[in-house]
C-alpha cells in the first residue's frame, strides 16, 4: 500500500526490474549482455546467538540475488544497535556472522552504516550480477509448469515457539541449519532455460509469494498440501498456539484469492519464512531433465508440489 501511493516510478529504460513489479530485487541493464542486481533486507533478531543472527540475516538478504538467477558480487551492512543497553562486542559477533556467510557466498562485506536504535536490527544491501539471458523473474511462469520448493516450511512457527520458551533445542537447531543454507543453487538455475520463473519464499509465506507469481504471469496454481515440504515436528507447536502474528496478516491480505483451507493448512502455508527456500517453476515437459540436473547437484529430495494452470476465479487451489 505504501508503494502504491508513492510517486516512485521507473523512468530509466535500462531499469529492467523496478517498483512496477513485485519481484525480489531491482535489475539494471548494463548494455553489454549483463545486468546488475540490487537488493536489501534486514530485521530484528529471531534467534538468541548474535553470530547466528548476523549469519541468518545475511543468507536471507543474499537470497534475492540467487532467486533472480544471479551471482552476488559484494554486500554492505545495515546495523541498528541500542548502544546504551547492548555492548559493542555483541554487535561485533553479529558482523562476524555476516562475514562468515559472505565468505561462503564468495563476496566481501565491503562496509556499511550503523545507527542507534531501540532494538537490534541487522541486514545487508547486496549487489549481484546476471547475464540478461539468465535473468529469472517471478512473473514469467508458463502454463502447465511444475512447481518446486527447495526448503521446508515452518520457520515462523518454530521461531515463535522459541520466543515462548517452548522450542525443543534439537528442533531449533534443524530450523537454524535451514535458515543458514544459501540458496546458491539459484545461480545454477539461472542457466536453465526451462526454469521459467523463480522467487524465494520469505515473509509473505508460500501462498503470498505464489500469488505474486500467478498474478504476474496471468495464471492460477493447484498445489497438493501433502507434497509440500515442512518440518516434521510442527504439530506440537501449532497445538500450543505458536503462530506468528504475521500469519494472520498474511492470510488476511490474500485469503480472497485462495480456495477454502483448514486452520492447519492456513497456519503452515501463510507462515512467514525467514531465509526460506526457492519457489521454482519448470516447463512441464522438462521435469525429467530438471530432476536429472538436480541429481548432478546432489539434490535428490525435491519433488513437484503442484502446477500452474489457466487463470481461474481462485488464484490458488489447495488440494
Amino acid at each position: 500500500e505504501i508503494l502504491k501511493s508513492s510517486e516512485i516510478s521507473s523512468f530509466d529504460q535500462n531499469l529492467l526490474v523496478g517498483n512496477s513489479s513485485k519481484d525480489d530485487a531491482a535489475v539494471y541493464d548494463m548494455g553489454n549482455g549483463s545486468a546488475i542486481i540490487s537488493t536489501t533486507d534486514f530485521f530484528m533478531p529471531i534467534v538468541d546467538d548474535p553470530f547466528d543472527f548476523g549469519s541468518i540475516a545475511s543468507v536471507n538478504a543474499i537470497s534475492d540475488v540467487y532467486a533472480m538467477g544471479g551471482k552476488p558480487m559484494m554486500a554492505i551492512a545495515i546495523l541498528g544497535w541500542p548502544v546504551n543497553s547492548l555492548p559493542p562486542d555483541v554487535a561485533k559477533e553479529v558482523l562476524n556472522g555476516s562475514r562468515s556467510i559472505c565468505k561462503k557466498a564468495g563476496i566481501s562485506l565491503g562496509g556499511g552504516h550503523s545507527i542507534d536504535t531501540p532494538e537490534p536490527i541487522f541486514g545487508l544491501a547486496v549487489t549481484g550480477i546476471v547475464e540478461k539471458k539468465n535473468l529469472k523473474r517471478n512473473n514469467s511462469a508458463k502454463i502447465n509448469s511444475q512447481l518446486y520448493l527447495s526448503k521446508p516450511l515452518g520457520v515462523g512457527i518454530v521461531t515463535t515457539a522459541h520466543k515462548k520458551g517452548i522450542a525443543d533445542e534439537s528442533d531449533l537447531d534443524v530450523v537454524i541449519k535451514s535458515m543458514l543454507t544459501l540458496n546458491d543453487i539459484g545461480f545454477e538455475f539461472g542457466g536453465l532455460e526451462y526454469v521459467n520463473a523463480m522467487t524465494d519464499v520469505t515473509g509473505f509465506g508460500l501462498l503470498g509469494h505464489l500469488c505474486e507469481m500467478c498474478e504476474g504471469s496471468g495464471l492460477s496454481a493447484e498445489i497438493e498440501f501433502k507434497k509440500i515440504p515442512k518440518f516434521n515436528f510442527l504439530d506440537n507447536y501449532l497445538g500450543n498456539g505458536c503462530i506468528p502474528g504475521g500469519t494472520e496478516r498474511n492470510w488476511n491480505s490474500y485469503k480472497d484469492k485462495i480456495s477454502p483451507l483448514e486452520d492447519y493448512q492456513k497456519n503452515l502455508l501463510a507462515d512467514p519464512q525467514t531465509s526460506g527456500g526457492l519457489l521454482i517453476s519448470v516447463d512441464g515437459d522438462k521435469i525429467e531433465v530438471f530432476e536429472d540436473f538436480m541429481k548432478t547437484q546432489f539434490i535428490t529430495n525435491l519433488t513437484p508440489i503442484g502446477k500452474l494452470v489457466e487463470k481461474r476465479t481462485e488464484m490458488i487451489v489447495v488440494k
